[in-house]
């Protein structure tokens, strides 16, 4: 059976640096940090006091009221970002097949203000009062059924939960659906909304967030010796992706070619990354197999690099492994150092991330990098684009997310050639 190409037609994103992608691609290339302090719970008491969170977000944009009051923030979010990304992919709805498009959409965590108020509220004397769309909010598969309701589609639905990997493991899918002939388009993506107590308590109590709360906008610092932890983010991002011929016959933009994707496992502990980097390599090396290209054929990584202490070693000598000598021609940037940790969603928006790149040739930095500030551990002959954008013709980009659980996910995307 020969695989169909699949491409990309159309993104949409909500995140800390911005509402549109023109707003976050603009934060991106000028190295701007979305982190701040908390404003969405009282934080006063807890070890770390600020996050990466979404500003002026309005859900009446896109719905009303009464529909937006049975929803989590997470799926405000996932509905934002798939609208915009369906407009921009711009079908002819009256002409489309339905059955043929499909959603699949992820979250790491879903609904966890929802729960959190839900239990909040709950008084064991007066009984047991929930809110009827308690569950329905606050499962993590309840945006991609959103979404599907919202426009009628009736093709392949789901969510991928596969922790800080979910939304590169949603594109991965919707990918293989297409490439077998299983649908025409599928909307992927992920969505994330754990700026919350429950969120920053349980991520402080595993001591994986930074504690710099005296500066903020500094506390994500990938690949520095000062790194300290990551920086709670928040948002969605969101693809349309196409059978190509489909596309062309529609007359579509194209942004790019979604060509190789990979997936792997650490096998090797609940939280940390294999400190020798073993599942990035393999979940690289996988990715490279299913695009069947060489490593030379890759000019950008955009890094997991979450800022954490082994994280970010183990990625890097992964990288150097698995690329050879070609590392040291590579751009490798973390974009978490500006939008924060987006978890279930991270992988779509730094996905994007890349096909912005190679559309416009240039890389987004990895900003907090001081001078004096490296780590004996980490090779600084690596180009990790620091602090400020590079030029750069770009013709592949790969993606790499690793979640907790030793779930690795990697996609490549490449300009697109008839």
């Amino acid at each position: 059976m020969e695989l169909k190409r699949v491409v990309v037609t159309g993104l949409g994103v909500i995140t800390p640096l911005g509402n549109t992608l023109s707003e976050t691609w603009e934060g991106l290339i000028n190295g701007r940090s979305g982190a701040g302090p908390i404003t969405q719970f009282e934080s006063s008491k807890f070890k770390t006091r600020f996050a990466c969170e979404v500003k002026n977000f309005d859900p009446l944009q896109i719905m009303d009221r009464k529909e937006a009051r049975k929803c989590d923030r997470y799926s405000l979010f996932a509905l934002s970002a798939a609208k915009d990304a369906i407009e921009d992919a711009s079908f002819d709805f009256e002409k489309e097949d339905k059955d043929r498009i499909g959603v699949i959409f992820a979250s790491g965590i879903g609904g966890i203000k929802t729960f959190e108020e839900e239990v909040s509220n709950y008084d064991e004397e007066r009984g047991p009062r929930f809110n009827p769309f308690f569950i329905p909010k606050m499962i993590s598969d309840i945006a991609a059924g959103q979404i599907s309701m919202l426009y009628g589609f009736r093709g392949p639905n789901f969510a991928t939960v596969s922790a800080c990997a979910s939304s590169t493991n949603a594109i991965s899918d919707a990918f293989n659906y297409i490439r077998l002939g299983k649908a025409n388009a599928i909307v992927t993506g992920g969505a994330e909304a754990t700026i919350s107590a429950p969120g920053v308590g349980g991520f402080n109590a595993m001591n994986a967030l930074s504690t710099r709360n005296d500066s903020p906008e500094t506390a994500s610092r990938p690949f520095s010796a000062s790194r300290d932890g990551f920086v709670l983010g928040e948002g969605a991002a969101s693809l349309v992706l196409e059978e190509m011929e489909h596309a062309l016959a529609r007359g579509a933009k194209i942004y790019c070619e979604v060509v190789g994707a990979g997936m792997s496992a650490d096998a090797y502990h609940l939280t940390a990354s294999h400190p020798d980097g073993l599942g990035a390599k393999l979940v690289m090396r996988n990715a490279l197999e299913d695009a069947e290209m060489k490593p030379e054929d890759i000019d950008y990584i955009n890094v997991h690099g979450t800022s954490t202490p082994v994280g970010d070693i183990s990625e890097a000598k992964a990288i150097k492994d698995v690329f050879g000598e070609h590392a040291y021609h590579l751009n490798i940037s973390s974009t978490k150092s500006m939008t924060g940790h987006l978890l279930g969603a991270a992988g779509a928006l730094e996905a994007i991330a890349c096909i912005k790149a190679i559309n416009e040739g240039i890389i987004p930095p990895t900003i907090n990098h001081e001078e004096g500030d490296e780590d004996p551990e980490i090779d600084y002959n690596l180009n990790f684009t620091f602090n400020r954008a590079q030029k750069r013709e770009i013709n592949a980009a790969l993606s790499n997310t690793f979640g907790f659980g030793g779930h690795n996910a990697s996609v490549i995307v490449k300009k697109f050639v008839r």
